[in-house]
């Protein structure tokens, strides 16, 4: 399983930016929960959303809630981060993952994901 992220870029603060993950090597993205996590300089890898396999109801980070939205297309076998309202301390490397086995107590833990993708980066100016 091979996850591609994109969408990263410069933005002002306030702005938006959707961040799109496609997952291949697999008949279908449906079997697997998928994530979304970030990483800013010098921090550690942090949890931000994740969407479950059967239409769960998406779960958030705090700080992101209302502002970040995690979807996803079946049918592309894609994940969408929909982020609104950037802020200067949203700037990090943006990582999407996927499991297909992890339970839901895990589903904040960087290390219960097998798949990863490369990362994008966001950069929010103030």
């Amino acid at each position: 399983v091979q996850l591609q992220a994109s969408g990263g870029g410069l933005v002002q603060a306030g702005g938006s930016l959707r961040l799109a993950c496609v997952v291949s090597g697999t008949p279908s993205v449906r079997r697997y929960v998928m994530a979304w996590f970030r990483q800013a300089s010098g921090k550690e890898r942090e949890f931000l959303a994740s969407t479950g396999r059967n239409g769960a109801t998406p779960i958030y980070k705090d700080s992101v809630k209302g502002r970040f939205t995690i979807s996803r297309d079946n049918s592309k076998n894609t994940v969408y981060l929909q982020m609104n309202s950037l802020k200067p301390e949203d700037m990090a490397v943006y990582y999407c993952a996927a499991d297909s086995t992890i339970i839901t107590s895990s589903l904040a833990t960087m290390t219960a994901y097998d798949h990863w993708g490369q990362g994008t980066q966001v950069t929010v100016s103030s």
